[in-house]
């Protein structure tokens, strides 16, 4: 998936600290809500991605590399792809989605809620 396919999902997973207004989880989490996107939050508000009581289309990684490695290791729900936002990468990480052959890329939805929202199609 591209950026501009991953906008075009519904349910997204923001993990990070989604508490702090000084974070990009925070900012994130409240631009997709302005534009119409289910969201829910792990790490501050919800413990595990386990603890979606959704189907999940997109997990936004907005967290350490070994946090967002460990919580990733834990998943045992479905997803289609995985956003993981600048700094949010590491070696360990990318080489542990590559294993599981995970859909990933490397991105930032801010960016892509500025190009590609649902609500702004400007095609």
């Amino acid at each position: 998936m591209d950026l501009k396919e991953i906008m075009q999902q519904e349910v997204y997973v923001v993990v990070g600290d989604t508490l702090n207004e000084e974070k990009y989880a925070y900012r994130i989490k409240n631009e997709l809500l302005k534009e119409g996107y289910k969201v829910y939050c792990v790490g501050k508000e919800l413990a595990s991605i386990n603890d979606v009581e959704d189907t999940i289309d997109i997990i936004d990684l907005c967290i350490h590399p070994v946090k967002g490695l460990k919580l990733m290791q834990e998943c045992k729900k479905e997803f289609k792809s995985i956003v993981i936002q600048p700094g949010a990468e590491s070696e360990e990480l990318l080489a542990y989605l590559e294993e599981k052959n995970y859909s990933y890329i490397e991105g930032c939805l801010l960016v892509g809620i500025r190009l590609y929202s649902k609500n702004n199609q400007n095609d």
